[in-house]
């Protein structure tokens, strides 16, 4: 099932709806001298403070509905900012925000391939290729960056460094043959070609040369032996949907969206004897960074913020019921405006669904021989972006024991190289997906933002990690109270968690260690459980890997988030993004480096987490043509929150559904019912 884009507004962190995208530009083109030429890299909801939202759900205190746009002027060369007051009809404030470079538009992606292949250096380069019909090149616009752009290419202008391959039709798998060697920068504002620079060929005919990788179902050979597999809910659906709140499994959360981070949840919280108490105020994937290994000129300069200068959320795709999710669906349109500010909508952008995920817990008493299991269900709330040849899934999975596991699937196509015949391969930079095709060594990592509110908003953060105890006598070690001068550790098995309060921003920038089982836990002070305990929930790194990026480098410099996996800040309305709210071209030092120099406390305040996650990407044959999903997660577990394991009255299969009748279905022996329950009986 799909949901219509709706109209109306339910509550004051809903999307802006198609009306309000109209009015908005309309209300600011009325009020101010928006040059004809301008484009609209964003008009979206201007989210209300945290102290409003607050108002409003005790007291049902009105909301100003506003919106907030980033307009960017052609002519003049500058970026302007807008908030809009929907309900009162006002500009509220319209000012510019010189020397930045706001996200690249799509729009700006069509324009630049066009202007690229129409470009005579570029043809050139290419026909020196083997290319002869330039209509079927491919060019991406990889963002610029800032310290690796060419010293005669101005930096001040508005950039992006084109890149280019060839397909032989227009089916054809467009990243198999890599133009590699030409670089064009293109000025996103004339759209004119600033530079073109050809390094080199590495194969001289790449149009014939290098193999087709084909992909498509209509190309490949498929296996027969695959069977049906249906997911069926005859009843429905487990959960609630109104508006866009839903309610699941004692789980409440909101769904919202922006065009820069796609999905965004509010309100999560868990219902808990007739109070819904609050988890987490808000959460998204706030900014991603994938730097390049290679030291090939080709590829080194390679380092996209695919959320700060793309907007992953405008990079959306309808999802297919069937494909992208299976069973009984619930879909959000994504509303969006594009870059001359009309209304565009991505049907079934955020699909809501139910999975089951094995046993949630069981036990055997082989006494009695009793034997109580129960499967675990969990819900999932998601959309996929496709960023030139990568394609990437966010999941957010809620389970029934009041933990909650955001994911990133890994998949497309990877950004990949030339070898020339007889190459001498460097140990590690790449490695051979085709003949000829490299895939560079590279990472990704993607910034999760957590505004945490455990029980409320005063929260204290601490650092939980396995502690070893030496064998022999040790002062520092008491037993309930009093200080063992004797053998403390006589098996030299001893150790306990560590428990570590970090007290400040400073002492919160953290690495993983899975070695010692280090996990990060945000607990209330002032809410205790009935063992007297605080509240409190820990985040479980999953998989993760260290940046290898210089201190030093451009890298760093300008995503030195990737640097620690954990930061934690006070929360503050306007730190959202860890790279600053124009990473596009910038040099680097905003955001997390610049707001955590003042050491800010974090006892008992208002915390935001920012964890990195991180993938390392050795590229394999078995990666190419298309990647299978690399999946990346963490997990937020609930710590003294409840007094018991919160699954404990989830139903059995039995109780839920007739479980002899399906078997007989299954296998068509309608007897098998009747003996089925009489051995039960």
């Amino acid at each position: 099932m799909a949901t219509e884009t709706r109209s109306r507004v339910d509550h004051p962190l809903d999307p802006l709806t198609r009306e309000e995208i109209t009015a908005a530009r309309e209300l600011l083109e009325d009020a101010r001298d928006v040059a004809p030429e301008s484009r609209y890299v964003k008009i979206v909801l201007d989210e209300p403070a945290k102290d409003d939202l607050a108002a409003y759900e005790a007291e049902d205190e009105s909301v100003d509905r506003r919106a907030f746009v980033i307009v960017r002027d052609r002519e003049a060369r500058t970026t302007y900012e807008a908030v809009v007051s929907l309900d009162g009809e006002t500009v509220v404030s319209w000012e510019e925000v010189p020397g930045v470079q706001p996200s690249i538009t799509l729009e700006e992606f069509d324009e630049c391939e066009r202007v690229v292949k129409a470009n005579e250096e570029w043809r050139e380069a290419a026909a020196k290729r083997g290319v002869e019909d330039f209509d079927l090149a491919i060019v991406d616009p990889w963002s610029a960056g800032h310290h690796l752009v060419p010293d005669d290419v101005d930096r001040e202008r508005r950039l992006a460094h084109a890149m280019s391959w060839i397909r032989t039709s227009e089916e054809d798998n467009g990243y198999a043959r890599p133009l590699d060697g030409i670089h064009a920068w293109v000025d996103l504002d004339e759209m004119t070609v600033v530079k073109v620079l050809d390094r080199g060929t590495k194969i001289d005919d790449v149009v014939n040369d290098l193999e087709d990788a084909p992909y498509r179902e209509s190309e490949r050979d498929l296996r027969t032996d695959l069977k049906p597999y249906n997911v069926d809910q005859p009843e429905g659906p487990s959960w609630e949907v109104d508006g866009r709140k839903i309610e699941w499994q004692k789980w409440h959360l909101r769904v919202g969206w922006t065009q820069r981070e796609g999905l965004v949840l509010h309100d999560i919280g868990y219902e808990d004897d007739g109070e819904v108490r609050s988890v987490v105020n808000r959460a998204s994937c706030v900014e991603m960074s994938v730097p390049y290994g290679d030291p090939d000129p080709n590829h080194n300069w390679k380092n996209a913020f695919d959320v700060g200068e793309y907007n992953i959320g405008r990079l959306a795709n309808p999802l297919m019921e069937g494909c992208d999710c299976l069973g009984y669906m619930h879909y959000f349109d994504a509303v969006m405006n594009d870059a001359s500010g009309e209304v565009n909508v991505v049907p079934n952008a955020v699909c809501v669904h139910e999975e089951d995920f094995g046993t949630l817990w069981k036990h055997t008493d082989w006494r009695t021989e009793n034997t109580e299991v129960r499967r675990s269900r969990r819900l999932v709330v998601s959309f996929v972006a496709t960023v030139g040849n990568y394609d990437y899934e966010f999941n957010w999975y809620f389970y029934q024991d009041g933990s909650m596991q955001p994911q990133v699937r890994l998949t497309g196509i990877n950004s990949n190289g030339l070898v020339a015949p007889g190459e001498e391969q460097p140990p590690g930079y790449y490695e051979m997906m085709a003949p000829h095709v490299k895939g560079m060594v590279h990472q990704h990592f993607f910034n999760f933002r957590l505004d945490v509110d455990i029980d409320g908003r005063t929260n204290e953060l601490y650092r939980r990690q396995n502690r070893p105890i030496p064998k022999g006598p040790n002062a520092d070690i008491t037993w309930n109270g009093v200080e063992d001068t004797g053998e403390v550790n006589p098996t030299g098995a001893a150790f306990y968690a560590e428990k570590v309060q970090l007290a400040s921003e400073q002492e919160a920038q953290d690495l993983i260690d899975s070695r010692k089982g280090r996990y990060w836990q945000i607990e209330n002070p002032e809410r205790t459980n009935s063992l007297d305990r605080p509240v409190g929930y820990r985040l479980v790194p999953g998989e993760n890997v260290e940046s290898c990026a210089q201190l030093d480098s451009s890298v760093n410099e300008r995503a030195t988030f990737i640097s620690k996996h954990l930061w934690a800040t006070p929360y503050r309305p306007d730190e959202r993004f860890p790279a600053g709210e124009y990473p596009n071209q910038h040099a680097g030092g905003a955001g997390l480096p610049e707001w955590t120099e003042a050491d800010r406390s974090l006892d008992g305040e208002d915390i935001v987490l920012w964890y990195t996650l991180g993938v390392n990407h050795v590229d394999r044959p078995e990666d190419w043509p298309i990647l299978p999903a690399h999946l990346a997660s963490f997990k937020l577990e609930p710590v003294n929150f409840f007094d018991e394991n919160p699954a404990m009255d989830v139903p059995p299969e039995h109780a839920i559904k007739d479980i002899h009748e399906r078997r007989a279905a299954k296998y068509e022996d309608p007897d098998s019912v009747s003996r089925q329950r009489a051995e039960d009986d």
